[in-house]
């Protein structure tokens, strides 16, 4: 063992050993690889074949298929829905965490409405649609409930299929996730920042306007950002519920179950390859916001 000596003649500690090699990094080979394989290739394959003609060589045709015609009303469209169930999922979800964190409550309550957000959040597909319909259908529970009292839900050309009532479907899931992102943001809120306001003479409306909103901005603008990618990716709920391929996710559908032939299959790609475009906006977005936000939490 090597040993040093000071000046004065003592002796120093002995050499620090060398630092172990860590294993733990082993840990995430199977995260690595599944993101490989089910993330990865499938969207290079897809980029792969969304610049490609019948041929087999580069082309952009089915690129600029994907904003034309009956391509375009499904962009636009699911781009509204998404807006629109983002922006109420949001200002709702915002809300309800606030009145969780804030409101004198029985302490149960809170653990209750986060319980019910976490298993909401991911609550979709047919069964999600499936209690939709059985509440909300033209032959629905609440329908008949609304009709009794005189008034026919469906006499305006309401239907869960359009974008209204898509949106009141969405909401469902919409609600709950943004309550879960909302909460820690709203718990990082200080009770000295709200008495140093008060001590310099702040109002309510003054704290929120320059100290509050400022701090939760991040996390609304993130939580909007991923409330409009998670229901412009939504799929089955959609395609239960809606009879028409008004959005790009069951109009992809619509393309590879084989309904048409030729060229336009590869136009199913180019909607995937601009769909995982938006995701990956989004996604880069919100976790630039999310690290922004993230500072005032320590």
């Amino acid at each position: 063992m090597t040993v040093a000596l000071h000046a004065d003649g003592g002796r120093a500690s002995s050499a620090a050993p060398r630092a172990r090699r860590s294993w733990a990094w082993l840990g995430l080979v199977p995260f690595f690889a599944f993101v490989t394989a089910f993330l990865i290739v499938p969207a290079l394959s897809v980029f792969g074949q969304a610049f490609k003609d019948s041929s087999g060589n580069f082309s952009l045709t089915s690129f600029k298929d994907a904003f034309r015609g009956q391509n375009q009303d499904a962009f636009w469209f699911s781009i509204k829905l998404s807006a629109l169930s983002a922006f109420l999922g949001v200002i709702i979800g915002a809300l309800l965490a606030y009145a969780a964190a804030s409101v004198r409550r029985p302490k149960w309550l809170r653990s209750i409405i986060a319980s019910f957000s976490g298993v909401a959040a991911n609550l979709g597909g047919v069964p999600l649609a499936f209690a939709f319909i059985a509440l909300l259908g033209r032959q629905g529970l609440l329908t008949k409930l609304i009709n009794t009292a005189g008034y026919d839900l469906y006499a305006n050309d309401f239907t869960l299929g359009d974008i209204w009532g898509l949106n009141l479907v969405y909401l469902y899931f919409q609600i709950p996730l943004m309550f879960l992102i909302t909460l820690p943001a709203i718990d990082g809120l200080k009770v000295s920042w709200r008495e140093a306001s008060s001590n310099l003479g702040g109002t309510t409306f003054t704290y929120w306007r320059r100290v509050g909103i400022p701090i939760l901005l991040p996390s609304l603008l993130g939580g909007f950002l991923l409330l409009f990618a998670n229901s412009f990716s939504a799929y089955a709920t959609a395609q239960v519920i809606s009879d028409t391929s008004l959005l790009v996710p069951v109009r992809i559908g619509f393309y590879l179950r084989g309904d048409i032939s030729g060229d336009q299959s590869r136009v199913a790609y180019s909607l995937a390859a601009w769909m995982i475009i938006v995701m990956a906006v989004c996604m880069g977005l919100y976790w630039y916001l999310r690290r922004k936000a993230e500072r005032w939490r320590s």
